[in-house]
């Protein structure tokens, strides 16, 4: 046996499958969505859909009672991959591609831990760049 060999039957043993010989576990499009959301915003300077598209799905979801977790992520879920397709805003000030990189890698690693699956493309369009909200003035 080669050494390759071994190292790939040892990651196989290390992380959980979703197909086992007790039975079969299957993600949701959405699941894998609302992880790919959340890891995307975990990233400072990020806001996911951005601009008006942000303001017509925020209305959508208040009106049907949607998730605003998954806003702005669209995949495609396989058996043991994913691909992620993001839409968001960037804040002023913020460098866009070391935005993008870190959104990149926090997507990847959650969806890898968190549901199982590799994600092996991360698309990334920033749609809006923002500025970072003050808090409301205090009257005296």
């Amino acid at each position: 046996m080669t050494e390759r060999g071994t190292r790939n039957r040892q990651r196989q043993q290390e992380r959980p499958s979703l197909q086992t010989e007790r039975g079969n576990t299957t993600i949701s499009d959405v699941v894998v969505s609302q992880v790919a959301g959340i890891a995307a915003q975990e990233v400072e300077g990020v806001q996911m859909g951005g601009g008006t598209a942000d303001a017509v799905r925020g209305f959508w979801d208040s009106v049907t009672g949607g998730s605003g977790q998954a806003r702005g992520v669209t995949v495609e879920v396989g058996q043991v991959e994913c691909v992620v397709e993001l839409t968001m805003a960037v804040q002023y000030g913020k460098s866009v591609p070391q935005i993008a990189e870190a959104v990149r890698r926090n997507v990847i690693d959650r969806v890898k831990n968190l549901v199982g699956l590799q994600a092996t493309e991360v698309n990334i369009t920033v749609t809006d760049v923002v500025f970072p909200q003050e808090g409301p003035e205090l009257e005296d």
